[in-house]
């Protein structure tokens, strides 16, 4: 992006899957980055990462860390989150978290940059990035609550294993391998064999049936859309897919709104991109989405069931879209709103 302003860059989860796409997409997409300091698990402290065709030296994570750096992007757990971002702004970085930790803060924003970036102005040092599943959500249901107002979302997920981390990815890949071989294969990464299988849980179950998962997606979409009182249920689900989180979803809308007049909306969103003539079989999928930044949206239809139903399909790759790149466009944001 233009600007003669260079900025002191730390990554903390350096590497792990997203941390790694965050390095990636930093050098992608001309951050204009002075420094960039890697850090991550103690066990990985001294290993290297590459960033920009060289390699950064993972260093130690402690609360002296970011003396210095002006934006501080956090791909690792919760707990780490909770224990160094307030360090990190009281250091004077821009805090940038991809976990749950600070999502649901009253004093935290919340932002998909194509939604809600004015929020970033209201941060206190740190702004949360919405889960993988939030993110593409929301980029869909924004212009169509512009237009026609939403009145009620019914979705459910198909989360790819690498929105669980690297062991469940690798997992997935090894009982792949030992089916083909007639081999019984391992389960230790989550609850049940992933492949060859579809797993309608995994995360943390609350008292009423749903599991911490989906209430993220309520919770986070309806603080990124201002809509406190929107009514949304979501159901969850891990396939045996290595990269990409799709999701069907059944909006219903204040207005009527057809799929034609849908398509034109979503073609105009930002971040958006329309894949849809399901009779030429032309309709996103996982695979060919992966390692693209935009939302794919398909399979737009009246919902028979409801006279201001609409039923979609969409695609994004979690570890771009779904995580790192929704981070660094955070950055840019800031710093062309002059936040940083």
């Amino acid at each position: 992006m233009p600007t003669s302003k260079r900025l002191n860059v730390a990554v903390v989860g350096a590497t792990g899957l997203v941390g790694q796409q965050m390095l990636k997409i930093l050098v992608q997409r001309k951050f204009p980055v002075a420094s960039v300091r890697a850090f991550a698990s103690e066990r990985s402290v001294g290993a290297t990462v590459p960033f920009n065709g060289e390699h950064l030296t993972v260093q130690r994570l402690d609360e002296s860390a970011f003396q210095g750096i002006d934006v501080a992007m956090f791909a690792a757990g919760a707990d780490i989150s909770l224990q160094y971002a307030p360090s990190a702004a009281e250091a004077g970085a821009l805090v940038i978290d991809k976990s749950s930790a600070w999502r649901m803060k009253a004093n935290v924003p919340l932002v998909v940059p194509e939604v809600n970036a004015e929020d970033i102005r209201e941060n206190e040092g740190i702004i949360a990035s919405p889960n993988c599943t939030t993110i593409p959500l929301t980029m869909v249901l924004e212009p169509l609550r512009k237009r026609f107002g939403v009145r009620r979302v019914i979705v459910s997920s198909y989360q790819a294993a690498s929105g669980a981390g690297r062991a469940l990815m690798d997992e997935l890949e090894d009982q792949t391998e030992a089916i083909a071989a007639h081999k019984t294969p391992t389960v230790a990464a989550t609850s049940h064999q992933l492949a060859y299988n579809v797993i309608p849980g995994g995360w943390k179950p609350d008292i009423d049936g749903y599991n911490e998962e989906e209430m993220k997606l309520v919770h986070e979409t309806r603080k990124i859309l201002h809509d406190l009182e929107l009514a949304i249920a979501a159901t969850c689900v891990r396939v045996p897919v290595p990269i990409g989180h799709s999701e069907s979803v059944l909006i219903e809308t204040e207005k009527k709104i057809g799929p034609g007049e849908a398509r034109v909306v979503l073609g105009e969103a930002p971040g958006v991109m329309i894949e849809d003539d399901p009779h030429a079989k032309i309709y996103p999928t996982p695979h060919h989405v992966a390692g693209k930044d935009e939302v794919y949206v398909g399979r737009i239809r009246d919902d028979l069931s409801s006279s201001h139903g609409l039923m979609l399909w969409l695609v994004s790759d979690n570890l771009r879209k779904g995580a790192a790149l929704n981070a660094v466009q955070i950055a840019e944001h800031a710093l062309a709103m002059g936040v940083i």
